[in-house]
């Protein structure tokens, strides 16, 4: 039996068992992860710091090593939030809706776990922790692949983490890896219907086409972010600069970094070039339309292409328009965009709400940066992703993302007629 088959039947196995345990015996596995990520957090590091030295040999960009490294402090954030997870509500067992029939009979729909997850994801191995903790949390059993730039770094974290939870009384099986990062086993994983009930990638546009495409049970898509943030003529321009330097400086290589500048061509020569040469001290290259490079005196702009107002950087660029007003703004986006995370900076009220209407994205703000998209900022303790798809679950999903339903009825006898 193949590695992936192997620890299928374990984590199915397990499911049943994990899917009936209490709230206090999850909520007791969470701490004893959380208490393992710093007791055992040399042992993590070691590894860690094998995949970085890996890395870095091959010349990995800066921001794809800033989403590899793990340290003290790291480690210390992913432990809290396993231990906020511990005390969030329990979804399972929640009533959802329910009422009383006709006939007498009490028909309730309550949330369940869904039962096997797994998960494909780059390198990334706060995923390993952010993953464990939500499955453990809502009773399903995980399967983890992550990429080989964080080999070691993932088997550390999933030995560390399951021991943790076995040790606490959770169903041994509940918490794996699959250690091989030969592409077979990833598409072994992605089809194994009737044991994998969902799947979800984490990582950028390739390796999620390939599940999307490849994959023979249900796949949640999630994760492309070609994030805009939209300078109407009404904004404020110290505000408008603070939040496009945060949305693309901050961390350029999540999926919630800014991507897309777009500027009201009523304001772009007062507004941008403040904007643009911060952005310019932070490291960052501009791609521009015409209008913005006729700005070039201030700074140096490439030329923006076709390619640019589509492309996910993920990386210490962006690409710079300036449009005609809302109209054309909302037309670029909903056009470029991936349906993750949008934003307008205005103090015009109408043209805000006019752009919550019209943006067909799973987070939309107005006068707030798009790095706010984030399981752990939006009160959910972590996420298993973020979903761009409609069905079922969109945006960042916590718990309730991590549960289906099913109906309870409760008779006296009642036959149909």
């Amino acid at each position: 039996m193949s590695e992936v088959m192997t620890l299928a039947n374990r984590a199915r196995e397990a499911a049943q068992r994990l899917g009936t345990t209490s709230t206090e015996q999850r909520n007791r596995a969470l701490l004893a992860m959380a208490h393992a990520l710093t007791h055992k957090q040399d042992e993590v590091l070691e590894a860690n710091a094998k995949d970085m030295e890996a890395a870095k040999a091959k010349n990995v960009s800066p921001a794809l090593l800033d989403r590899l490294e793990l340290n003290p402090t790291r480690l210390k954030s992913m432990s809290e939030a396993l231990k906020a997870l511990s005390l969030l509500p329990d979804p399972i067992g929640e009533i959802v809706e329910g009422h009383t029939l006709p006939n007498g009979v009490q028909l309730s729909k309550i949330r369940v776990p869904l039962g096997v997850v797994a998960i494909i994801f780059e390198a990334r191995p706060n995923v390993t922790a952010d993953a464990a903790g939500l499955c453990v949390k809502t009773g399903n059993a995980v399967i983890l692949r992550g990429g080989s730039l964080a080999s070691n770094s993932n088997i550390a974290l999933t030995r560390v983490l399951s021991a943790a939870a076995t040790n606490a009384g959770i169903p041994d099986g509940s918490v794996q890896c699959v250690e091989s990062t030969d592409r077979e086993a990833a598409e072994e994983l992605m089809s194994l219907h009737g044991y994998v009930d969902v799947l979800i990638p984490r990582g950028g546009s390739g390796l999620i086409k390939s599940v999307v495409e490849n994959a023979k049970v249900p796949v949640i898509e999630t994760g492309v972010g070609n994030c805009h943030v939209y300078v109407h003529s009404g904004a404020d321009s110290n505000m408008a600069r603070r939040i496009v330097v945060n949305a693309k400086c901050q961390r350029p290589g999540v999926c919630n970094a800014a991507e897309t500048l777009l500027c009201d061509d009523a304001v772009h020569g007062a507004i941008l070039p403040p904007i643009l040469k911060e952005l310019e001290e932070n490291g960052v290259t501009i791609y521009g339309d015409d209008a913005t490079r006729a700005l070039g005196a201030v700074m140096r702009i490439e030329r923006a292409t076709e390619e640019d107002w589509a492309t996910e950087y993920l990386d210490l660029k962006i690409a710079v328009k300036v449009v005609s007003g809302l109209d054309e703004a909302i037309r670029h986006i909903n056009t470029y965009g991936t349906g993750h995370s949008e934003a307008i900076i205005t103090e015009d009220y109408s043209a805000g709400q006019r752009f919550l209407r019209e943006v067909d994205a799973a987070a939309v703000y107005i006068n707030a940066s798009t790095r706010f998209t984030d399981g752990g900022e939006f009160g959910m303790g972590a996420e298993i992703g973020i979903s761009t798809q409609k069905l079922h679950a969109r945006g960042p999903m916590g718990l309730d993302a991590l549960t289906s339903t099913k109906f309870v009825a409760m008779g006296t006898g009642q036959i149909r007629e």
